[in-house]
């Protein structure tokens, strides 16, 4: 008995002395929108890839020190959000990853902001693998890669399966060409048994938001890690998430980067025996970091490129657009009418209303260039789309009979028609239909007003949207080139003051 007692514990002793410890190191970014380059924040200059770059290296340097492996990793949308960026299909950025040498990339719903040769040709510059298997066409194929396997020189396998918001078909809707987004945990749950297989440590590099609640068909990254079981990590993007400490739901650890180069996350991760045992995870904050002077070059260069490409000729009007400040602040024009009627035409929404006041200029007749688009709209807002029903809508024109000419909150509107008279608002309709008081219709509007701007308060109420990311000056830009030569354009008052 005691010989057997003494080869047990010999056993566990041996084990212990030859168990296989591991530890990897996933750098990753998200959100990142055109950000190629620094930018002015208070008294710091913050992100851009030329001080990410530093960053990456820095880590690399360290965990190759102590005999670990490094993973980068980018969960999408770096695509809209900076001219200079946009004005070159997102070249500046691409770039920049392959210097840095990023290991991965997930779709993110702004990958799908342009046409799909646009993506095929982004996926072809970019040097690292993109991932996402719950996008596919219409037989049911992936239109990029599903998942890829990692194997590092000490043995070490990693999965990384990517996985794409399903409300992509909802925020993206017109460069589809028919693909489409399966639910993120279904996908999940049919790739797992295989990653568990060929791999010790599977990632999730996911582009779904981080969100409580399930009022929203859409996945996101907690309900990922809830109703999935044998995720060890979920690298997440889409809701712009800063965490002071990384989440554990399911024993799966959940990390989001924020926006826009901002910060680096970095976790740190230690395997035993192919299994990950503890975790440590930081946010470094990309401010007056040295930037890498191989990658700021590079940037420069496109920086310059995209400034002369500002000067690109979007479209062309042979009637003068009226943005004059007096008149887009008391009246409809036409070029009021075709910003708030490009809002509609890029989101599908029901209706839009926009502020007067953030109309900037005309434009006059003769070739028009993004830059006189930006001169128009120059404050960088976004589309934000929400869902109000026909009584909130109500209330929303309420709020906009109450604003006298004049001041920078006077609506102008698409979609919706009314009169007000006598104190008295009648004749409401909805792409010429009557108002129904308990449908749901989409309205689009901009981030501005969606927190409240201009006294707007009535689409604050509740969580009822989201910011699609769409520029307003590109949704603009793109518009107008829809329309080709402009030679008349309809300044209707869409509602009427009696």
């Amino acid at each position: 008995m005691k010989k057997l007692f003494i080869l047990a514990l010999l056993v566990l002793v041996s084990v212990s002395i030859f168990a296989v410890t591991q530890h990897l190191t996933i750098l990753h970014v998200n959100d990142t929108h055109g950000h190629a380059w620094q930018f002015a924040s208070g008294d710091q200059e913050i992100g851009g890839f030329a001080a990410v770059s530093t960053i990456v290296d820095a880590v690399r340097e360290e965990v190759a020190a102590c005999g670990g492996d490094v993973l980068v990793l980018h969960a999408g949308d770096y695509n809209t959000g900076v001219p200079e960026s946009d004005q070159l299909d997102a070249v500046p950025d691409i770039v920049a990853m392959n210097m840095i040498g990023f290991d991965a990339v997930t779709l993110g719903n702004h990958e799908f902001d342009f046409e799909r040769s646009i993506l095929d040709a982004q996926i072809e510059l970019l040097n690292c693998t993109v991932v996402s298997a719950n996008t596919v066409d219409e037989e049911g194929n992936c239109i990029v890669t599903p998942y890829v396997i990692y194997e590092f020189a000490d043995g070490l396998k990693v999965a990384v399966l990517g996985l794409t918001t399903e409300e992509t078909a909802i925020l993206e809707p017109i460069y589809l060409d028919g693909a489409h987004f399966e639910n993120a945990v279904e996908t999940t749950n049919k790739y797992l048994p295989e990653l568990k297989e060929e791999a010790d440590v599977v990632v999730a590099l996911t582009h779904l938001g981080y969100l409580v609640g399930r009022d929203d068909p859409k996945t996101t990254s907690d309900e990922l890690a809830e109703d999935v079981d044998g995720l060890d990590v979920i690298v997440d993007g889409h809701s712009h998430t800063v965490f002071e400490e990384a989440p554990v739901i399911n024993d799966t650890v959940i990390v989001q980067a924020g926006e826009w180069n901002k910060y680096v996350g970095r976790l740190d991760l230690t395997i035993v025996d192919g299994a990950v045992v503890d975790h440590e995870w930081q946010l470094i904050k990309v401010a007056d970091v040295e930037q890498d002077p191989k990658v700021l070059a590079g940037m420069d260069y496109f920086y310059a490129l995209g400034g002369e490409k500002l000067n690109t000729v979007v479209g062309k009007t042979d009637i003068h657009l009226d943005g004059e400040r007096a008149d887009v602040r008391s009246k409809a024009t036409n070029l009021a009418n075709m910003i708030a009627d490009s809002m509609t035409w890029k989101t599908g929404a029901d209706i839009a209303v926009v502020n007067g006041g953030g109309i900037r200029a005309s434009i006059n007749t003769g070739d028009i260039t993004y830059r006189e688009v930006l001169t128009v709209l120059p404050f960088g807002n976004t589309v934000y789309v929400l869902q109000l029903n026909g009584e909130e809508i109500m209330e929303l024109i309420d709020f906009m009979v109450s604003i006298e000419p004049g001041k920078g909150g006077y609506p102008q509107i698409a979609g919706l028609t009314f009169t007000y008279e006598n104190s008295e608002v009648k004749d409401v309709k909805v792409n010429g239909t009557p108002i129904v008081m308990d449908k749901v219709y989409r309205v689009a509007t901009n981030n501005y007003m969606a927190l409240g701007g201009d006294g707007y308060v009535v689409f604050t109420k509740g969580d009822k949207g989201y910011d699609t990311g769409f520029m307003l000056d590109k949704v603009l830009a793109d518009y107008v080139a829809s329309l080709g030569t402009i030679k008349d354009y309809s300044a209707e008052q869409r509602y009427n003051r009696k």
